[in-house]
């Protein structure tokens, strides 16, 4: 490990930095860091040369224990990082997990204000965007997030430029949504100093099949996900899925994929085993629920985002679906 961590040269990631500093914070997902840590360590072992070096920082140098209850080491403590205006500097990537939107450190935050003056390089792992944008550092750059927090965001920072890619390398900001897509991320900032060829190697040590790009999709298909391939049914659901805050009725959804009402209703019913109004409505209540956990918007506004016409609605048609009312579910996260 070193104390000095080089950024890029240039606004140009082609220049990639040779070394990393990752910043971990409470509930940081393992994955993700991991995902981002060994395909420096797979360059290094396959060019026989330390190519990358990198250091694992906390705010205050102790342990800091990820998501999944795992304490991790760290090498040094923010103030322990060198930031040089004008010269050489860190460069730093966030580490963050669950529970995003409601992590609050001031301290932390102005360090990553000052190391962004200094001319550092930062960006962020899974969740960390939604730090990044609430200290103005996505202001004016494309980025990516987890696909579940994707809609909390939008609502949080609709003047962001954010999207459900993989990862979204723009200038001296670079972010990825998180689990390995962070690899993803690391082999194309490899690729990109370093070759085509290195990266396919250290992407086939990790057992995957191929180096994704960015604009890759996070989620999986929806013929993998629910186990159907016919067109008209994904089709539908994709229109779904992008009519959430207008829901279409199904006379127009039926129109719109060149079916009948009637054969709409057959074919969910067959692959999905409910109506289509059934899966409709299951698809409006979880982007209800990422709402409710990830922002703080009003219970009235979740609920016309999500194409409810009145709270009370809402709020019925939530409780069947899990338990609570939407002001219940709330008041559970604050607990």
């Amino acid at each position: 490990m070193v104390d000095a961590v080089s950024a890029p040269t240039s606004e140009s990631w082609s220049e990639a930095p040779d070394r990393f500093a990752f910043v971990l914070v409470p509930n940081f997902s393992l994955i993700a860091f991991a995902s981002a840590i060994e395909p420096l360590r797979l360059a290094n072992r396959h060019t026989g040369r330390e190519i990358y070096q990198w250091q694992v920082v906390s705010k205050d140098g102790e342990p800091v224990r990820a998501s999944n209850g795992v304490q991790v080491a760290v090498d040094q403590s923010l103030t322990d990082v060198r930031l040089s205006p004008g010269g050489t500097n860190p460069a730093i990537i966030l580490c963050t997990g669950v529970g995003v939107e409601q992590y609050e450190d001031k301290e932390v935050f102005g360090w990553l204000r000052r190391a962004d003056r200094s001319g550092a390089a930062v960006g962020a792992l899974c969740t960390g965007a939604h730090v990044l944008a609430r200290i103005g550092l996505l202001d004016g750059h494309k980025c990516t997030i987890h696909w579940e927090n994707l809609p909390g965001f939008i609502e949080d920072f609709p003047d962001i430029d954010v999207s459900a890619d993989l990862f979204a390398v723009d200038k001296k900001r670079l972010t990825c949504s998180g689990g390995t897509a962070a690899l993803d991320l690391m082999l194309h900032l490899i690729a990109d100093k370093q070759g085509n060829e290195i990266a396919s190697k250290i992407s086939e040590q990790c057992l995957q099949d191929r180096v994704r790009q960015s604009h890759d999709h996070q989620r999986i298909p929806y013929r993998v996900r629910l186990g159907v391939h016919n067109p008209k049914l994904i089709n539908a659901i994709e229109m779904m899925e992008s009519n959430i805050e207008e829901p279409l009725n199904q006379e127009m959804l039926a129109r719109y994929i060149g079916l009948s009402r009637r054969q709409l209703e057959r074919l969910f019913r067959k692959h999905l085993g409910r109506t289509p109004a059934q899966y409709y409505l299951e698809l409006r209540l979880e982007r209800a629920r990422h709402l409710l956990y990830q922002t703080s918007m009003p219970i009235m506004n979740v609920a016309f985002a999500c194409g409810f016409v009145s709270a009370s609605h809402f709020s019925t048609c939530y409780r069947q679906k899990y338990g609570r009312t939407p002001r219940a579910e709330r008041v559970a996260l604050g607990a």
